[in-house]
């Protein structure tokens, strides 16, 4: 039996899923998350980070280092896994996130001590110990100097497929050079979070694949290759500094000799590593038009697949498919949730019962800005109530989930024209009233899938594409998602007709405060 590994590194966690592939056998043999705040407390994070002053939001790489080290201990000691059977490793992670390397970097990878742990041996390695990760609201200003040195926003989306953002890398990478020029000389390698494990996977300096480059504001959308102007407006002597870009189905090669040596694992093929949003395209089955995908997670996202960037797009990055990627990301997502489940000391049945009451918050509506939105961008953090106040627990828990599902619903036209069906993933999609809320909103059927992590799942399916590509045996797309994406019946959630034409109603609503209030403070 062939089996394939996805690892994830998300904000709050790592996950790896092992994939069977043979014949007509398809299923997943195993599944497992280590949490960075309670397995690895040591390194002090709240929420996977560690928050400063002026937005900056940044995490130790070695914490990622040290979840890696453990997670892949724990694949060989699985008594359910014949692991001479592994054929070929990728992974994602978050996206924009940067590790910051020295030249010393390529002699540690080559001489690490198998039988000590991991983290520790990189200690050397590192030009800048905390890398900064999508949550970062630190660069402005880099971002504004960015857009005037490439002729403004819209410039910079054509080129990069997004405007200058301040959680993506380029910015970080000016801030970083201008304000630490010592450190920065002292970098040799900038690399993303997924190409950082990638590289402590196999061994060996790893490349970028286009999905996770185009979440950079440093590569040419169309061609896929690093934008010298883009490059040349972001920081001194940058291409130096960055892997190259290779497509997402080339292996690189193979497990490093101190992961065969530690755990006995094999030298099994090793694959790009991709952001989490191209690697939950594959893994939600999103391989044609009309199907959207909502991920629940730690930030809130919506995206779809399109064989021709969208103008209208939030942002485009490339998929692992070759396709384009349309998606919004919503920076209140999941925190927000959890904060108002925390806030009013409600269980998530509770939450659930109060969803099911009152559809519509009696027409009460709440913007969810609970943290600085990236969309739309705000001026200024908070919830904005409009007819009730705080002490309301009911509506302040209904009016944030209803906003943050009308925000999706309303924004989710920027990434697919038509929607016929959505697919939700992540979290909070294991709780069938916010799906509920969703699929009246939408006004479309919504689908649950049973692996909860689809970025893993992506990567664990890319690695089976990768692999079979190589070995001269090319499978469809089609064919690499069938049997894993296909939504069970009993998870399918369908809209309230009536219900639908008031969140229609609702929507534009909302709509219209969003424009009102976008760039105002919160009134209460």
């Amino acid at each position: 039996m062939g089996l394939y590994l996805g690892l994830d590194c998300s904000t709050q966690s790592l996950t790896a899923i092992v994939v069977e592939i043979e014949g007509h056998t398809r299923r997943v043999v195993f599944n497992r998350s280590l949490n960075f705040d309670r397995d690895f407390p040591e390194y002090g994070t709240t929420g996977g980070v560690i928050s400063g002053a002026d937005g900056e939001v940044q995490a130790p790489p070695a914490m990622w280092a040290d979840a890696l080290d453990r997670m892949l201990g724990e694949l060989a000691q699985s008594a359910d896994l014949d692991l001479d059977d592994l054929r070929a490793i990728s992974g994602s992670a978050q996206q924009h996130g940067s590790v910051y390397l020295n030249a010393r970097a390529p002699s540690v990878w080559g001489a690490l001590d198998p039988s000590a742990h991991l983290a520790p041996q990189l200690a050397p390695i590192f030009s800048r110990p905390r890398s900064p990760v999508w949550l970062d609201a630190s660069t402005a200003q880099q971002c504004r100097e960015i857009e005037d040195a490439l002729g403004g926003a819209d410039r910079v989306a054509t080129l990069t497929g997004s405007p200058a953002c301040e959680r993506f890398t380029g910015p970080q990478i000016r801030r970083f050079a201008i304000e630490q020029p010592g450190a920065y000389a002292e970098t040799a390698r900038v690399h993303l979070v997924s190409s950082f494990l990638a590289s402590l996977v196999a061994g060996r300096d790893a490349p970028i694949d286009p999905g996770d480059g185009s979440g950079m504001n440093l590569m040419n959308l169309r061609n896929a290759t690093w934008s010298p102007e883009a490059l040349d407006a972001t920081a001194p002597d940058l291409a130096a500094r960055l892997p190259p870009i290779v497509p997402s189905w080339e292996i690189f090669g193979t497990l490093s000799p101190y992961w065969q040596k530690r755990y006995a694992l094999p030298a099994a093929a090793i694959v790009p590593w991709t952001g989490d949003n191209p690697s939950s395209l594959i893994g939600t089955g999103i391989i044609h038009d009309r199907v959207a995908a909502v991920s629940l997670g730690t930030s809130d996202t919506v995206f779809a697949l399109t064989t021709t960037p969208a103008a209208s797009s939030s942002h485009v990055f490339r998929s692992p498919t070759g396709d384009f990627m349309n998606l919004v990301c919503f920076r209140n997502g999941s925190l927000a949730r959890e904060w108002v489940r925390m806030e009013y000391g409600k269980d998530w049945d509770a939450v659930a019962a109060i969803l099911e009451s009152s559809p519509g918050n009696d027409g009460w509506l709440m913007l969810p800005w609970l943290e600085i939105e990236s969309t739309p961008r705000i001026a200024h953090a908070g919830l904005r109530r409009f007819g009730f106040d705080r002490g309301d627990a009911a509506r302040n828990i209904r009016g944030l989930i209803e906003g943050q599902m009308m925000a999706i619903a309303n924004h989710a036209a920027a990434v697919s024209g038509t929607i016929d069906r959505v697919i939700a993933t992540g979290g909070a999609a294991v709780n069938r009233a916010i799906l509920q809320v969703m699929a009246n909103v939408f006004g479309v059927d919504v689908y649950r899938l049973d692996v909860e992590n689809s970025a893993a799942l992506g990567a664990a399916l890319r690695a089976y594409h990768a692999d079979r590509l190589a070995a001269g045996e090319p499978v469809s797309w089609k064919t690499v998602v069938s049997g894993f994406t296909e939504p069970q019946p009993g998870h399918r959630v369908w809209p309230n007709p009536k219900l639908v034409a008031m969140y229609a109603d609702l929507r534009r609503d909302y709509a219209i405060l969003e424009t009102l209030h976008k760039d105002r403070a919160p009134i209460c």
